[in-house]
């Protein structure tokens, strides 16, 4: 990893101190937690960071909480810390259940602020992305204060709300992109048992981005883990609840240093389970035996909810029956298990492909929802018409007529920001 893709990064308070690392929540900067800062500073040496492409960090992007705490654990050995305490806020708080699972004998103690096991959903965090592609940042800059603020703390505090306006509005939109990409991937419900450190898991008593229900479900999967709820407080908690939010973390991070002082135990070996088939693949040599190392199935139906929706897949395997269901099985393994996964052109190419033959052959159903799949596969709606231009050459002039017909209403529908949108029709056609 070169130096500048490393995290830009501040430390604060004495050098011979303990180490805490605070994490940000996505669309912030460090500077989120300047509050947290004097009191922490008596006992800690503060280290925090900043997000690619968010403040005046470089704009190399990550899309996947284990690349940020990759970056991170790099910068951390930059600067000669092997060992630290951990609190993230948000994706932050993503970014610190990956710490903890990858380099476990590192991380001495876990703070969770406003944080879940699973962030919304794949569908609404690649929704934004296409939002941002086409309207920028604004739009969704201009809806943070609703999603990071209680009402009351919003209407007495102008200035941080538009403290949080300007930042989200100065990120570096590719890389907040890339940032919407790891929450869309970001599922640990079935590692958290893994985290072997004392863990403190803290929600917004408001929050709507991730309620204490999320928080609840943390607690019961870390096995050392309590939950603390913070009264008046949105998504943003050490912001709007600077005070409540420092007293946890000194409880918190003081008990569990003095539980920790006479040394890490020896890390746990983590055993991952074994396939079946495992051995007998192990004994063979030939081609039929790496065959047998992936199932086509799961790889396409991973691929096949990442660039159609969770929303989309669901409905069309709910709609399948004994007389369907073979052809849903068919689709998932070849043409998502063994064509998309291809590695000789990228998924942008591939939805330019497949949007060419679609018109050509007048599948304007199938159509709807591959536009809506190129735009989540990073084409923008400009690309996507010069795509249909170029078809009418081709293709002929009527196809693209009916193509453009679609394609204007699917773009329409999926670059309107979240609170304008309206609901898709649930009898919607279901493809492939």
């Amino acid at each position: 990893m070169t130096p500048a893709q490393t995290l830009q990064h501040r430390t604060d308070g004495p050098d011979n101190a303990p180490v805490l690392v605070l994490g940000p929540a996505l669309g912030t900067t460090w500077h989120m937690w300047d509050r947290q800062i004097p009191e922490l500073t008596r006992n800690w040496r503060v280290l925090r960071f900043d997000l690619p492409g968010h403040g005046g960090s470089p704009a190399y992007s990550a899309d996947s909480a284990d690349a940020y705490a990759e970056r991170l654990l790099a910068t951390l050995d930059q600067l000669g810390i092997e060992r630290f305490g951990y609190a993230g806020c948000s994706l932050g708080g993503a970014i610190g259940v990956q710490l903890a699972l990858r380099a476990p004998q590192r991380v001495t103690s876990l703070a969770l602020i406003s944080s879940s096991p699973r962030f919304a959903t794949a569908d609404s965090w690649r929704q934004r992305g296409v939002v941002i592609r086409t309207n920028g940042l604004d739009p969704i800059a201009r809806t943070t204060p609703e999603r990071w603020f209680t009402p009351g703390f919003a209407a007495a505090q102008p200035a941080i709300v538009e403290w949080a306006v300007q930042m989200v509005r100065t990120t570096d939109p590719g890389c907040y992109i890339a940032a919407c990409e790891a929450l869309a991937s970001f599922d640990v419900k079935d590692s958290l048992d893994r985290i072997g450190v004392g863990t403190l898991v803290m929600a917004g008593a408001e929050d709507q981005v991730t309620p204490p229900a999320e928080a609840r479900a943390l607690v019961a999967g870390i096995p050392d883990a309590r939950l603390a709820i913070v009264p008046g407080a949105s998504h943003l908690t050490p912001v709007e609840q600077p005070g409540a939010v420092t007293d946890l973390l000194i409880r918190h991070f003081t008990t569990t240093w003095q539980d920790s002082a006479a040394g890490p135990p020896a890390p746990a070996p983590v055993i991952s389970p074994v396939p079946p088939q495992a051995s007998a693949v192990a004994e063979l040599e030939s081609g039929a035996a790496a065959a047998l190392r992936t199932d086509s199935y799961d790889t396409g139906m991973k691929v096949r909810r990442e660039v159609l929706g969770d929303a989309h897949v669901d409905r069309s395997l709910e709609q399948a029956d004994d007389f369907t269901e073979d052809f849903q099985n068919f689709v998932t393994r070849y043409a998502w298990g063994e064509v998309w996964t291809r590695t000789g052109v990228d998924r942008r190419t591939r939805s330019v492909i497949t949007l060419t033959a679609l018109v050509a052959r007048g599948h304007l159903e199938e159509l709807a929802f591959h536009v809506r799949a190129a735009l989540r596969n990073g084409l923008t709606p400009a690309e996507i018409k010069e795509v249909l231009l170029q078809t009418a050459v081709y293709c002929g002039v009527p196809a693209a007529n009916s193509a453009f017909t679609v394609a204007q209403r699917v773009i329409r529908e999926e670059t309107t920001p979240e609170d304008h949108r309206q609901p898709r029709e649930e009898n919607e056609p279901h493809g492939n």
